[in-house]
């Protein structure tokens, strides 16, 4: 199951009378090394976002403000994980399908990759998923 290989990360975080601060480093607190970055903000409460698999990038997901849930499917099991605090991350890795929905009105959800952008990387169809999993089980 791939989904074993997920994981919540409790992130540093450092706390005086300023505020808290967090951070993350590759290789450290994210089980890769980070090639991209990118943020999803002024989310409709209601909306979705993934709803796909990768096949090769590994991803790292972290709540800097506000909160949602993140669905995983490896195809034979599946978890739900909601990210509501801004030192809690989420690794996920390669052929594991996620769905991001339930946003707070103020979330803004990091996700950090170990790979650039690659479209072919990308399964966006469930059922081309589910094959794509049987195949990989049965190359392994």
């Amino acid at each position: 199951m791939m989904l074993q290989s997920c994981s919540l990360v409790e992130l540093p975080r450092i706390d005086d009378d300023r505020g808290a601060l967090s951070f993350l480093e590759g290789r450290n607190h994210v089980p890769f090394d980070i090639a991209r970055i990118f943020y999803l903000y002024n989310l409709a409460p209601r909306a979705s976002r993934g709803d796909h698999a990768h096949k090769v990038a590994k991803q790292f997901f972290v709540a800097i403000h506000g909160a949602f849930d993140i669905l995983l499917d490896d195809g034979v099991a599946k978890k739900k994980f909601t990210l509501d605090k801004p030192h809690l991350g989420l690794s996920v890795t390669a052929m594991v399908w996620s769905r991001l929905d339930k946003f707070s009105d103020d979330a803004v959800c990091l996700v950090l990759t170990d790979r650039f952008y690659e479209a072919d990387d990308y399964i966006r169809n469930y059922q081309e998923f589910l094959t794509a999993i049987k195949i990989t089980k049965h190359i392994t």
